[in-house]
């Protein structure tokens, strides 16, 4: 699942600095940083999600 959730943020990154996605806080090429900050808290909760079940 963190594997796909890594995928996933890293194709909106490509997308982001290609033509910005236009979501709240995202609408300029140089936020691409923020969707790096949303998968450095993400990726650990998803494994630690998958750990405790």
């Amino acid at each position: 699942m963190s594997k796909i959730l890594a995928l996933v943020i890293l194709a909106m990154m490509v997308i982001q600095i290609i033509k910005p996605l236009g979501l709240p806080g995202l609408k300029q090429r140089r936020d691409c940083w923020k969707l790096a900050v949303a998968a450095l808290a993400l990726i650990p909760l998803t494994v630690l999600f998958s750990h405790t079940q």
